[in-house]
């Protein structure tokens, strides 16, 4: 595997693929799965351990519903700044929530804050993870800069098999939710597909 995060992947067919971080959230994870229900795409949710706690029941939903959950750490933390068994547990403590939604660990990661080194890129190997970033993280939905502006930011990085982030969870998420609805509607009617990460990592594409 290689140690680094993949923002995107080379293909010649017209697929994207939309994560979010920080959930499940009994407000905005949902509404996420209807926007692409209208569509018959799927999403890929890199879920907090501790919020599958409180929340199993959406995580499930989730999965049933075709989407990936994803590992995103059990408690948050910016792993650069644990021991690296401080941050294995962090990550195995998340993929054994995850396994009790989907029956098995998460193929995929991504570091809370973009905040990796070689040593929690080769700990996400070997635990059997791709680390995954994205193209669009100057539309910084995270901080509630406007739809307009994450429209704008988000816009200037789509091309076929970009990742794209934005956040269910931890905060006022309505910007990211109705940047989400345009943007798909948008991509919808250009032709596109929605698929998960893991799909779009296939070698078939």
């Amino acid at each position: 595997m290689e140690l680094r995060l993949i923002n995107k992947v080379p293909t010649s067919k017209k697929v994207i693929a939309f994560t979010f971080d920080d959930g499940p959230d009994p407000l905005y994870t949902r509404q996420l799965m209807d926007i692409f229900q209208r569509v018959n795409g799927y999403a890929t949710f890199f879920m907090v351990g501790q919020q599958i706690d409180l929340y199993e029941d959406i995580a499930v939903e989730v999965y049933s519903a075709g989407h990936e959950i994803a590992n995103h750490t059990y408690s948050h933390p910016d792993l650069t700044k644990l021991t690296i068994e401080e941050a294995r547990i962090e990550l195995e403590l998340a993929n054994k929530r995850i396994r009790t939604v989907t029956g098995k660990p998460a193929a995929i990661f991504r570091p809370p804050y973009f905040a990796v080194n070689h040593d929690i890129l080769a700990l996400a190997a070997e635990s059997g993870h791709q680390s995954i970033g994205c193209v669009n993280g100057e539309a910084k939905d995270w901080e509630q800069p406007g739809v307009d502006y994450i429209l704008e930011q988000t816009r200037l990085t789509l091309e076929n098999g970009s990742i794209l982030l934005f956040h269910d969870g931890y905060g006022d998420r309505e910007q990211t939710i109705e940047a989400v609805r345009i943007l798909v509607e948008q991509l919808d009617a250009e032709g596109y597909h929605f698929v998960t990460v893991s799909e779009l990592l296939k070698p078939t594409n």
